[in-house]
Formats: C-alpha cells, structure tokens, sequence
C-alpha cells in the first residue's frame, strides 16, 4: 500500500485516524502496530512474516545487551546484528553476489535465486540495528515491552521509505505522546504537501523520464538525454522528498515528531552540503554507526578519506544490488574529497557558480541511478558530455514531453527552493494558517485526490530500497 494509493486516501488513512484520535491512550500503540502489520501485509502478505522475524530477533537481543555485561554483551550484539545483516544480505544481495561470482568466472557455475525483496526492509533493517547498538552505548534503556519495539520498527507512515528514526529520537513519544489540534493540523496541512509533491510532480516528470529511458540508447540525442537527466533529478526529489513530507505529517496526526529529512539539497553548494541536506536520517545513520567508529576525522587526512570512501560505497550499495549504484556513491565520494583537498576554497569565491557545479554534478550522478546498469549509464553520459558524437541523432521532443510536462518541470525547479529562498519570513508567517493558505491546500488535494481516482501512472522511487 502508498500513501498516494485510493485505498490509503479513501479508507486505511482515514479509519486509522479516526480509532486512534478516540481509543484510550494506552491501546494506541497496540493499534498502531495492528494497522501498520496490516499496513505493510497488504503489499508483502508472506514478506511480512520477515519483518516480524526481524522484530523478536532485535527485541530479545535488545533485551539481553540491555542485561547483560563485558564480553556477553558484546557477543549478543555482533549477534544481533549479524542476523540483521544477514536477513538484508540474503533478500537484497544475495542473487547479486552470485551473479557477480559467475561473472568472475566468466561461468554460470551458481545459478542466481530469483528472491523476491520485502519492501523497505534496508529502512526496517538499519532501524533495528540503530536500536541494539544505542542499547549497547547505554544511551537508551532496553524497551521491555515487545509492542513498543515493534511498534518503534513496523510505524507505517516511515517504514517502507523513511525517514530512518533512532529510537532515542523517539523512544519517549512511542511511552507517552499527546495529540493535539496544532500537531493535527500541521499534520495534514504537510501530509497534503508531500502528496502533491508526489501526484502533481513527481508523477507527471516521471512519465517523461521512463518515456526517454524506454528508447534504444542509439535513438536519444543530447537533447533529450539533458532533459531525461534533468526532468529525473526533478523526480526523485520530489518524490523521495514528497514522501517524507506525508510520513512527517502523518506522524504528526498520530502525535509523533518525526525528523525532516530534506532541507532543500538543490540549493547546496558543495557535494558535501548537498549530503548534509539530502536524505538526512541515512547520512545521520552513517556518520553515527560507520562513519565515527571507523575513526571519522580523527585519525588524520589519509585515514579520513579512507573512512569516506568506505561511507559511501556502502551509501551507494544500500540503495541497491547494483554495480552502478556503488559507482553512484564512489562518484559523490570523489567530489567530496576534491573538495576537502581544496576545492572547496574555489567555490566559495562565487555562489551561483558553486550552485551551478552542485547541481551539475548531482544531476550526472543520478543517470547511474537510474540507467539500468553502468554500461547503460556511460553510455546514457556520453550523450550528454559529447553531443558532437551524435549530432545525426535527432528524437522528436514532443514523443517523450507535452506543454504540461514543461510546465510541472518549471513549477518542480522553482520549488526545490529558489522561490523559498526569495520569500520574506513575515510573508511566510503571514501564509501559513492563513484562509489563502487552507484555499490552496484543498485545491491541491482535490486535484491530487482526481489524480488517483483516474489511476494514473504512480510509481514510488524508493520501494525499491
């Protein structure tokens, strides 16, 4: 099920609000579990009995490193998280590393499982390993009842795309929580956002982009691979961003604060602010369990771009089992140094300059996210890099964009942030609550409420993950 599904805006939604705004507080996360098992079964009606499978394995190894001491606690917790790792390698690597290996050979010596990935389980994953981990530091107490860790793993409005919640960000709200009239109404207010974002955005570029990746690579020229490049920039953040803004605001409507995960990445000036700004919770995830106890910055220059390096090729390899998405993240990696090295000092001589590199350099990089593979991506780049190469190339614009393709597009590049940027606070103060606002609001919903109903294209990015 998704939020910009009929069936979550017409009745999984609304129905869960309602019993949970009226049930007593003290079965409310028995109801929330309830809905978010059903919640996720409706896709994954076997893969559910996975992330069960993950929730008593982290909840029982929570227990005994929160008990137990010295040496003990430690073996219960490289447990704990080889199970976890090995249930995600197993679903999500497995016939990767197996493909891999009879491509080594250079023989089909293994032949590769066809296993099917239980939606969202690298955010499910990595938020239990979070929650054993911080149990181990001693920076929270061990949750003994089994429906708040199930609940803090399973929470549907952030488990199959995030944001990746710690549970010491949020330990306190799952034990005692308060909703009221201010948090629901910014709940719906931002609920509403994402979903526009998600339907009036990301849906329309997203037609556009499948429509020029559909194509032979020898039918695109650099026209339209600028525009496939661009138009899919556009898309996943509005998609991935979109996403976020509905489970924040969903949160809300349950009476939990869940942190932002965005902060206008487009408008970064450095690769390196662009992470700062972009998919927060994963980038908090690694600084804090891989990053810092590799070393971090701590033991000198060398060993700190060691300690990137490794970051990101495993940012990179989270997304997915593919070559391209590990050279993804080393291509980000590259940059990041270049910058530490230096470089950095030459972009903050100009702001539009810096802005227009970051950009640049994003946008290249999401073609390997999205080409099928690497081959299929430098071959997707060349076209893009050197246009004279295939000057005789020539793919008819309106085969894969129409006038409100162009529109969406020029709405999605003055809201990653240049219009937010240009508008005074008090101006912005002045908007938010007010009549004009709730106008707009319910004439976004509508158009995106007449959006689904039509069922049109409606894919989410980030299910794959």
């Amino acid at each position: 099920m998704v939020f910009s599904s009929a069936v979550f805006l017409f009745l999984f939604g609304p129905i869960t609000f309602i019993l949970n705004f009226f049930i007593k507080d003290k079965y409310s996360n028995i109801l929330l579990l309830a809905a978010s098992l059903i919640f996720y079964a409706w896709g994954e009606p076997v893969l559910v009995l996975v992330m069960l499978a993950s929730i008593i394995i982290n909840w029982v190894v929570g227990q005994v490193v929160g008990g137990a001491v010295g040496i003990k606690k430690k073996a219960a917790l490289v447990i704990g998280i080889i199970c976890d790792l090995g249930i995600l390698g197993y679903y999500k690597y497995a016939g990767f590393i197996i493909a891999l290996l009879n491509s080594l050979f250079h023989n089909n010596i293994f032949t590769v499982p066809q296993i099917n990935l239980p939606i969202g389980i690298s955010f499910f994953t990595f938020q239990a390993i979070s929650y054993i981990v911080d149990v181990y530091r001693n920076e929270i107490e061990t949750s003994s009842k089994l429906v708040n860790t199930a609940l803090y793993i399973s929470f549907f409005p952030q488990l199959i795309a995030g944001p990746i919640v710690k549970y010491k960000d949020i330990n306190k709200q799952i034990e005692k929580r308060k909703i009221t009239g201010e948090k629901v109404s910014y709940g719906f207010r931002r609920f509403i956002y994402g979903l526009s974002k998600k339907v009036l955005i990301s849906n329309v570029l997203g037609l556009c982009v499948d429509t020029i990746y559909a194509y032979d690579i020898a039918q695109i020229d650099c026209r339209a691979a600028w525009i496939g490049a661009l138009a899919y920039t556009l898309q996943i953040y509005y998609d991935f961003s979109g996403y976020s803004d509905m489970a924040i605001g969903l949160g809300k409507m349950f009476g939990f604060d869940i942190l932002e995960n965005f902060n206008y990445p487009y408008m970064s000036r450095s690769i390196t602010e662009f992470w700062r700004r972009w998919h927060i919770s994963l980038g908090s995830w690694f600084r804090e369990y891989l990053y810092i106890p590799l070393g971090g910055n701590r033991k000198g220059t060398v060993r700190t771009y060691i300690n990137l390096i490794i970051v990101f090729f495993f940012t990179g390899l989270w997304h997915g089992a593919e070559i391209s998405f590990v050279v993804w993240g080393l291509f980000h990696v590259f940059f990041s140094i270049i910058e530490r090295i230096g470089f950095q000092k030459v972009l903050d001589k100009s702001h539009f300059l810096s802005l227009l590199y970051c950009f640049i350099i994003v946008n290249l990089g999401w073609v390997f996210f999205r080409a099928d593979n690497t081959i299929s991506a430098i071959r997707y780049l060349a076209r893009m890099i050197l246009p004279w190469r295939y000057a005789d190339v020539s793919l008819p614009t309106w085969n894969y964009m129409d006038h409100k393709t162009i529109f969406i597009a020029i709405c999605g590049g003055i809201g990653m942030g240049f219009l937010q940027t240009l508008i005074p606070d008090k101006l912005a103060d002045k908007w938010k609550n007010s009549a004009i606002e709730s106008i707009y609001l319910i004439i976004l919903l509508i158009l995106c409420l007449a959006s689904v109903a039509s069922d049109t294209y409606n894919p989410f990015i980030y299910f794959q993950f």
